[in-house]
C-alpha cells in the first residue's frame, strides 16, 4: 500500500493505554521462561500499540497507512521520532529482535494484518478469515514458541489454536467492530446462507440466521482445536521447573 511518508506521524499518538490485564487472553505468565518475560512483553506493547492504530476511529485510512508503515521500518531498524510512544514500541522491540535469532517476520505480518484492517472491512468466505487471521493471530503463537527454542514442526498445530482464538475474539466483539469501525469478519457466503446480514450483528437482539452462522463459525473452530489438542501432549513439562530457568 503506497504510503506518503509525511504522514506518518501526523496527529497524537493513539495508543489507547491498555494493559495486559485488560486483554482476553493472558499475556504474561508463570508458565513463560523468566529469562523471557522481558521479550514477552515488548512484543505484547508492539502488538497492542499497531492494533490501537488501526482500530482508532479518528485518525484517517491514509495516516493509519503511513504511520504502521512507519512501525515496520522502526521494527527494522530505521530511525523512530524522539518523544512518541508508539514508535518506541517498534524500537524497543527491534532492540530485543536484535538479541533473538528470531525471523522479523513474527512480528511485521502483524502490521500486514492491520494494514489490510485499514482497507478491507468484509470477508468473502472462510478461506479469506483464515487467510487474515494467518497475521493477525498466528504470528503470536510462532514468536512464543521459537523464542524458547521449540521445533518449527510444531507451528502448524499453533497455527490452529491462534486461528480458534481470534475467531472466538471476532464473535465476541462482532457488534462493537460493525458499530464503531464498520468492520465485520463474519463469512459473507455464512450469512447470505443462512439469510442474514452483516447489519444484524449490531441489532439488541440476534436473529435466527445470525445465530446459525455464528454456529457454523465455532463448528471450524472446534475442528482447528481438535488440530490444536495434540500440541500439549507433546511438550508436557513440570511447569515449577520451567519457572525456575
Amino acid at each position: 500500500m503506497p504510503c506518503d511518508a509525511d504522514l506518518s506521524w501526523v496527529g497524537p499518538d493513539v495508543t489507547s493505554g491498555k494493559g495486559a490485564g485488560d486483554e482476553n487472553f493472558p499475556v504474561g505468565t508463570l508458565l513463560i521462561s523468566r529469562q523471557h518475560r522481558g521479550h514477552v512483553m515488548a512484543y505484547y506493547h508492539f502488538a497492542r500499540c499497531i492494533d490501537d492504530i488501526a482500530d482508532d476511529p479518528t485518525l484517517p485510512p491514509d495516516q493509519k497507512a503511513a504511520r504502521l508503515s512507519a512501525m515496520n521500518a522502526i521494527l527494522h531498524g530505521a530511525d523512530a521520532p524522539t518523544g512518541r510512544r508508539d514508535a518506541a514500541t517498534a524500537e524497543t522491540l527491534h532492540q530485543h529482535f536484535k538479541k533473538l535469532d528470531l525471523p522479523y517476520e513474527v512480528a511485521s505480518d502483524l502490521i500486514t494484518a492491520f494494514q489490510q484492517d485499514v482497507t478491507k472491512s468484509r470477508y468473502a468466505n472462510w478461506a479469506e478469515l483464515v487467510d487474515y487471521c494467518r497475521y493477525s493471530a498466528n504470528p503470536v503463537g510462532r514468536f512464543l514458541l521459537l523464542l524458547h527454542g521449540e521445533s518449527k514442526d510444531i507451528l502448524p498445530l499453533s497455527d490452529a489454536l491462534c486461528t480458534a482464538l481470534q475467531v472466538i475474539n471476532h464473535l465476541q466483539d462482532v457488534s462493537t467492530d460493525l458499530k464503531r469501525l464498520d468492520r465485520c469478519y463474519l463469512p459473507q457466503d455464512f450469512l447470505s446462507q443462512e439469510g442474514a446480514e452483516a447489519r444484524d450483528a449490531a441489532l439488541s437482539h440476534s436473529k435466527p440466521g445470525l445465530r446459525r452462522v455464528f454456529d457454523r463459525m465455532l463448528d471450524e473452530v472446534d475442528s482447528l482445536n481438535d488440530q490444536a489438542a495434540t500440541l500439549p501432549p507433546l511438550y508436557a513439562i513440570d511447569a515449577c521447573e520451567f519457572t525456575r530457568r
